[in-house]
């Protein structure tokens, strides 16, 4: 696969320059929000005295625009529109007409266009056509233009106008740059309700719900009374963060501060939404049943609401009863629908609305082709989402793109990824942040250090805007991909660091065994006054359970009730199971197990399971594994798990009982499977592999391997083949384990000294473990395995991990 990074100098575009660069050639199209709620109102944006003439269509737009082409923007003439627009206005107001009307048909090149050539002629823009443009910079989702009508609004001094400040915080929000917004919000000299409800629907749609909390108490105590369209953008928070006291709480709110004793139709639906999003389908169905006039909106809402709750019967009644009182889905309700597919996996129900979208002669506009192919690649239905994506030929926009490389993520199809990615810059098509993020995700799951690089670089030659997001999606990346010292470099020179990315960093620490430095970032950032979540605390178990620092564990999670007021959940039960477990505390793990305040689930039963077989203790492990396989009985893991414990203490018809009994329900072990990058390439070895093209020359190295660790005096561990077999053949099994094939591959494949990059799906078993600390020696290479655990940094005959794993 080929990848080249444009070394073309970059330069940053002005309004004016892009007219003539012909804005559509570079600029993405209007961006589709995945986490859509079927209402989501904008605050109003100024209006002048002609807003009753709307020109809603652009066929009745375009025909007044063309004489304004054809006399060269001539500004002074009065622009003959057939009595299309209102008449005595004069010149500005008809600019201001056209500017509006495009960016209200969501032609936003078209209305920059206008407005560049304005600038051109030195044309006075006002505080009724600045709002206008910054829309229209919001729906490119361009920071870089964004900006450049900040500085111009500014040098005019258009600032001091509410509107115009309303509108550069909801530009901003569009945008993603949530700093700039409040940085607006808070310099702004007068603020109407709009500002409040526009500041707190920007953090509400970036999630920065901990600062959208503050806002509304803040706005509470300044005794700002909340218009409609601002008590919907706190609903809409509610439902983001699923929290049900807040819920009730602003439900209470609603109904304190409605002007009318019967709530809305747009308020009553946000509560819907925000009922069924926090999973209370009860007080949902209760509002939507007491509105008198249910709109096709209401009835959109309950029925994503059933899909998002998994309860597709009900959708799905729901559904043909709305159309059955004569009330017809548009398409924001397919769209709407069609998302909330994705967020649940129900493919079937996806496949059918999508049916019915093409039977019924809905125009499949690109918003609603990307949610439709978004909704197959969460599915991991990865042909149906390219069949759909390659019908889009014309006018594909950097959020259909977007959909598509995050379809290929979903299924870790990273060469596929890659090269869509390379085909969308041949189209012109500008990656954006989420794009960007997506890419590194990819590449942190397969640890694909090479290629994380290269998008680091082309972040770097492009001059990508580094936010919160994606610095930390870089950190990750290079914690995952086994370079944490380029992970902390880039936390260290982080100038603003958000709770996401103090985790990543701690995170990473913990997977690579550092469980000091881990302790050591967590007291950074209690000086700092950052408050750690429960995530953080999730991290930094594991980071103590992979060290064998059990004293600070146990001080952590007191720490975590006593100090941060945080209700353990069953994540930081898990942990502490682990992290006893792993120090062969296994009564005591087990007594944890019994008195914990909410039922244990398979993860923290498997985590003591895991345990016993490791300080081989088949009496608990059988006494547990009762209690894991009442849980999950289906699930292939866990019954390996206890096949191996028997295995391990030699009761091989017991370990034969359970892979009978496997075998007659039709279920089958995970395949054993390591990834190794070379040369940005991603290759794939499962145990026993004879298919990679260069097979004669691995299995050459292989036997070479074999040889040269017989010479150092080396044993197969083969208490690793659990199998009875004889140990001939367990000591050829162990040879074709696919972490040593992948091995064998990097040592023909890459030049002396070069470190070897290994991802395996499963625990490093026993004799790999001895045999490539051996291995490491011998070559002098660095060797980097990240197995389901952790990582092992094999360096001189030793392993970081210190054989506690």
């Amino acid at each position: 696969m080929e990848m080249t990074v444009s070394t073309k100098p970059h330069f940053l575009p002005s309004l004016i320059s892009l007219t003539t660069q012909k804005i559509h050639h570079h600029l993405p199209h209007p961006t589709l929000k995945f986490n859509l709620t079927p209402f989501q109102p904008l605050p109003p944006t100024p209006s002048s005295s002609f807003h009753d003439h709307d020109l809603s269509d652009l066929e009745q737009t375009k025909p007044i625009h063309a004489p304004i082409i054809k006399t060269h923007f001539h500004h002074t003439l009065q622009i003959p529109s057939d009595g299309r627009l209102p008449s005595g206005l004069s010149p500005s107001a008809q600019w201001n007409f056209l500017i509006t009307s495009y960016t209200k048909n969501n032609q936003p090149r078209n209305a920059l266009n206008l407005y560049a050539q304005l600038r051109k002629m030195d044309f006075e823009v006002d505080n009724f056509m600045a709002p206008s443009v910054l829309k229209a910079c919001g729906q490119l989702s361009s920071t870089q233009l964004g900006k450049e009508a900040h500085g111009f609004v500014l040098k005019k001094g258009l600032d001091r106008d509410v509107f115009v400040g309303n509108a550069l915080m909801l530009m901003y929000g569009e945008c993603a740059c949530v700093e700039y917004a409040r940085l607006v919000f808070d310099k702004m000299l007068d603020r109407d309700v709009v500002s409040w409800s526009t500041m707190i629907r920007c953090l509400s749609r970036n999630k920065e719900y901990d600062m959208a909390l503050e806002l509304i108490r803040e706005m509470n105590l300044t005794q700002v009374r909340p218009s409609e369209a601002a008590m919907v953008s706190m609903a809409n928070l509610f439902a983001d963060t699923a929290n049900m006291r807040m819920a009730k709480a602003i439900h209470a709110y609603v109904i304190r501060n409605s002007s009318n004793e019967q709530m809305g139709v747009p308020i009553t639906t946000a509560l819907m939404d925000m009922y069924a999003k926090c999973g209370n389908l009860g007080s949902a169905r209760q509002l939507f049943n007491g509105l008198t006039q249910k709109t096709v909106v209401s009835w959109t809402a309950m029925i994503a609401g059933y899909i998002r709750s998994n309860r597709l019967r009900e959708g799905t009644e729901l559904f043909l009863r709305m159309q059955e009182e004569n009330v017809f889905p548009n398409e924001i309700t397919m769209l709407s629908l069609i998302i909330e597919c994705g967020f649940t996996r129900a493919l079937q129900l996806g496949k059918q609305l999508h049916a019915y979208i093409l039977r019924n002669g809905f125009s499949v506009s690109l918003a609603l082709a990307t949610a439709i192919v978004d909704m197959y690649g969460k599915c991991s239905d990865i042909r149906n989402a390219r069949a759909l994506f390659d019908s889009t030929t014309q006018n594909r926009d950097v959020m259909i793109w977007t959909a598509m490389l995050s379809a290929y993520a979903q299924a870790h199809c990273i060469d596929q990824a890659f090269d869509l990615f390379v085909q969308m810059r041949n189209c012109g098509v500008k990656p954006t942040k989420v794009t960007i993020v997506s890419l590194l995700s990819l590449c942190a799951e397969a640890g694909a250090l090479d290629l994380g690089k290269w998008v680091n670089s082309y972040i770097d030659k492009e001059r990508v805007e580094v936010d919160f997001i994606l610095n930390t999606a870089l950190v990750d990346m290079y914690a995952k991909c086994g370079d944490i010292d380029a992970a902390t470099r880039l936390f260290m020179e982080a100038r603003n660091r958000d709770i996401c990315m103090w985790n990543a960093i701690i995170t990473g620490f913990g997977m690579h065994g550092y469980g000091e430095e881990a302790l050591d970032i967590f007291s950074e950032m209690e000086r700092q006054g950052v408050k750690p979540n429960g995530i953080t605390f999730i991290g930094l178990l594991h980071a103590c359970s992979h060290a064998g620092l059990v004293t600070e564990g146990k001080k952590l999670f007191e720490k975590m009730v006593h100090t941060f007021d945080l209700v353990p959940q069953i994540e930081h039960y898990g942990c502490m199971v682990d992290l006893l477990g792993r120090a062969g505390l296994l009564d005591e793990a087990h007594e944890m197990i019994k008195s914990m305040p909410i039922t244990p689930n398979a993860i923290v039963w498997g985590a003591l399971v895991a345990a016993c077989r490791l300080h081989k203790n088949p009496e608990l492990g059988e006494l547990v594994a009762t209690q894991l396989l009442a849980i999950e009985p289906e699930n292939c893991g866990y019954n390996v798990l206890i096949s191996n414990i028997y295995a391990a203490a030699n009761r091989w018809s017991d370990a034969a009982g359970v892979r009978k009994t496997m075998k007659a329900i039709g279920m089958k072990k995970e395949p054993g499977h390591s990834l190794i990058e070379v040369n940005g390439t991603v290759h794939e070895f499962l145990t026993g592999d004879q298919s990679h093209p260069q097979i004669k020359s691995i299995s050459k190295m292989l036997n070479e391997m074999r040889r040269k660790l017989n010479d150092a005096g080396y044993v197969p561990q083969t208490s690793a083949v659990l199998r009875n077999i004889d140990e001939e053949e367990k000591e050829s099994a162990l040879t074709f384990h696919s972490e040593k094939l992948a091995m064998a591959f990097g040592l023909i494949s890459t030049a002396p000294s070069t470190p070897i990059r290994i991802v395996k799906n499963l625990r490093v078993c026993d004799d790999c473990h001895a045999a490539t600390k051996l291995l490491s020696k011998i070559y002098g290479r660095v060797i980097i395995v990240r197995d389901r655990k952790r990582f092992h940094h094999f360096k001189e005959g030793y392993c970081s991990c210190g054989d506690y794993w």
